[in-house]
């Protein structure tokens, strides 16, 4: 007789399905997106069979879902362990867009279906993308909060707004991949996008940065106007002396 599998082995078999078979709805969600997608495409990208997709997802919504919450926990967990590590800002604002370059650089696919599918799937209503949102960006709020207290932020930049900017700029960059309009098979590129936005932001937003109140300009040196001629006292119109003809040598003879 054949030995019967324990519950731990059981539990493995079934955690390994259920991941691929998310693996596969992610590949097909970002190749045809979620109104091309189908159960059967999910089914056959996982090799397995139709009806065992359904034994772990009721539906396409709820493998979408679970796309999103599987990979956002996963970010937020990486961010929050940035924002409340020990560092200046500036390190800081570098590893969370490290963090979020890294994972579009690991898996292209699933931030492709973070930043475009859920937005535009029925099922984005219920997983509720402003509060994932939110959440990260109070997180990154009280980073910011730190670094004021800190003295390394300048005093007019709001916490929360910053927090906002710096999270808007890296969908935004990322989003430039993610529609084709920079290369994502080109390394040098995504380097350079990850520092540009860090620089650009941390430019706007750190004490002494360039985009402080400038410096009021220096006025030109005001040219002093020739002095003018008085009229004579009777009124009459100034003449200006002409100069005397010099006098021409005599002709030698």
């Amino acid at each position: 007789m054949g030995q019967q599998k324990t519950a731990p082995e059981n539990g493995t078999r079934e955690s390994e399905r259920r991941r691929t078979i998310l693996r596969a709805a992610i590949d097909v969600f970002a190749r045809k997106g979620y109104h091309g997608c189908r159960i059967a495409d999910v089914a056959k990208e996982a090799g397995v069979a139709y009806g065992l997709v359904y034994h772990y997802f009721k539906n396409k919504d709820e493998l979408l879902e679970t796309v999103f919450e599987t990979g956002w926990s996963g970010f937020i967990a990486r961010a929050r362990a940035v924002a409340e590590s020990e560092g200046p800002l500036v390190e800081k604002v570098r590893r969370i867009a490290d963090v979020a370059f890294e994972a579009y650089r690991v898996d292209p696919r699933a931030v492709k279906v973070l930043i475009l599918e859920i937005a535009r799937s029925p099922a984005g209503a219920r997983i509720n993308r402003q509060t994932a949102f939110v959440d990260v960006i109070r997180l990154s709020a009280q980073m910011f909060t730190h670094a004021k207290e800190a003295g390394e932020l300048r005093p007019d930049v709001d916490p929360l707004l910053a927090s906002a900017l710096l999270f808007g700029s890296i969908e935004m960059g990322l989003t430039a991949f993610v529609v084709g309009l920079a290369d994502a098979r080109d390394a040098v590129m995504l380097e350079r996008a990850k520092a540009q936005i860090a620089d650009s932001f941390l430019h706007g937003v750190l004490l002494g940065g360039a985009s402080a109140q400038a410096e009021p300009a220096k006025a030109e040196p005001v040219k002093p106007e020739p002095p003018k001629e008085e009229a004579p006292s009777d009124g009459a119109p100034l003449k200006r002396e002409k100069a005397a003809p010099k006098a021409r040598a005599p002709k030698r003879g």
